[in-house]
């Protein structure tokens, strides 16, 4: 993790008592005893205190993102068996999808990601990936009498979303049967979402393509350009030794990457999503963005999902200048993801009215919080300071409420300067 401005959870009550304490410790050149004055009580008081701190930002991390959707439903966004293994790359895909309620959990708190994801789970998630949830699931479809030799098989939940399917051509002329509970194998999950994306015309075009794997003599010649144009849109690629294995069922994780590929690619993706550049560090679980010269702040709760590089990292490891997709759910922010990276750390400069400071075992200052106010929004940033920082001005004054400005480097203070 780096070293910057890393995320201090601080209760309003712990706060008020740190803005509230006198004088405090001062860096190398301006320091007093820290052994029987930190931030203006006893040694003991000090480290009841760190302790009360660091409970309730334990508290806070251990609590589930729980939302509900604009349709009542709850969204779950934490799964008990998605916390380690082979599936952890999938994770991305999991959260996002779910944040969408196009792909979900079980009620158990579950993903079950190695299981192999039925037809009936796949074609569900394909209408919602369509956004036409709402329609599948009105009376009007879940009322209606299909045509399929296996109608009775289909789960209640599930006809209006079969329905739905059928109206846009999910489905080809000559499929008489659903086979709801058959495992989806590659070869079908990938024509379904080449279906969902109305490419169909498309598709015939390349019939007559040659397909590279060892195995494309396994692949049906009326298939062949749906896997053609699957491979060709990023979709769905082959396994290491060069084949495709078209017969082999999908697994939940697997499905999840496809799916989530596929709504990138459709018309009006990310309508849903808000965008922006990232202006200040997280602090207390405040996201800062830019867009267009407007400032705008989110909320983030203890297990918002955070990916920056295609990995799950903590809110704190956002860095000025990504560029980041932001969903919300009534409000509540459930998925940030940094789509371009700023891979800089450039020198900074920074003014503000200082909070308090954070001193460590030698009585340096280790880190320093500081109020801005950022086109009439307060915002709340930390930030950790170099060991050989210096203080530049009148030491006595560095207490809060003071004017200050902070320079330094890498995302790191080297000059606090008293204004």
């Amino acid at each position: 993790m780096n070293p910057i401005m890393r995320k201090l959870v601080v209760s309003s009550t712990a706060l008020a008592l740190l803005l509230g304490s006198g004088t405090a410790a001062l860096a190398k050149n301006g320091k007093g005893n820290d052994d029987d004055h930190k931030f203006g009580r006893s040694k003991q008081q000090y480290e009841a205190f760190l302790k009360q701190v660091q409970a309730q930002a334990k508290a806070q991390a251990q609590a589930q993102v729980r939302a509900k959707g604009s349709n009542g439903l709850e969204i779950k966004l934490t799964f008990n068996d998605m916390k380690s293994g082979d599936a952890m790359w999938a994770l991305r895909y999991i959260a996002s999808l779910a944040s969408k309620q196009i792909f979900e959990g079980y009620e158990d708190g579950t993903f079950k990601p190695y299981n192999n994801v039925s037809r009936i789970e796949a074609i569900a998630a394909a209408v919602r990936l369509m956004g036409l949830r709402e329609q599948a699931e009105s009376p009007a479809e879940m009322q209606t009498k299909l045509n399929f030799k296996d109608a009775n098989e289909i789960p209640a939940w599930a006809v209006g979303y079969v329905a739905v399917a059928v109206e846009n051509n999910l489905f080809a002329e000559s499929e008489a049967v659903v086979q709801a509970n058959k495992p989806a194998d590659r070869l079908w999950a990938t024509t379904l979402l080449v279906k969902a994306l109305k490419l169909d015309a498309e598709a015939q075009a390349k019939m007559n393509t040659q397909l590279t794997f060892k195995d494309a003599d396994k692949i049906p010649a009326g298939s062949v350009g749906y896997v053609a144009l699957a491979v060709e849109r990023g979709l769905i690629d082959g396994f290491e030794d060069n084949t495709f294995r078209p017969n082999v069922p999908v697994t939940r994780a697997q499905i999840a990457a496809l799916l989530d590929r596929t709504g990138s690619q459709l018309p009006g993706a990310n309508d849903d999503a808000a965008t922006g550049t990232v202006s200040a560090a997280v602090y207390n679980n405040l996201l800062t963005l830019t867009n267009n010269g407007e400032t705008l702040s989110y909320a983030l709760n203890a297990n918002t999902f955070v990916f920056r590089g295609g990995q799950q990292v903590a809110a704190s490891e956002l860095q000025v200048g990504d560029q980041v997709r932001v969903r919300t759910v009534n409000g509540i922010v459930v998925y940030v993801e940094v789509v371009q990276r700023s891979e800089v750390s450039p020198s900074f400069t920074v003014d503000g009215t200082l909070s308090y400071y954070n001193i460590n075992n030698d009585g340096d200052i280790s880190q320093i919080v500081i109020v801005q106010d950022v086109n009439g929004t307060v915002t709340t940033s930390v930030y950790n300071v170099s060991a050989d920082a210096t203080i530049s001005g009148d030491a006595s004054k560095l207490v809060a409420g003071q004017a200050v400005q902070l320079q330094g480097k890498d995302n790191l203070v080297s000059t606090i300067v008293v204004k």
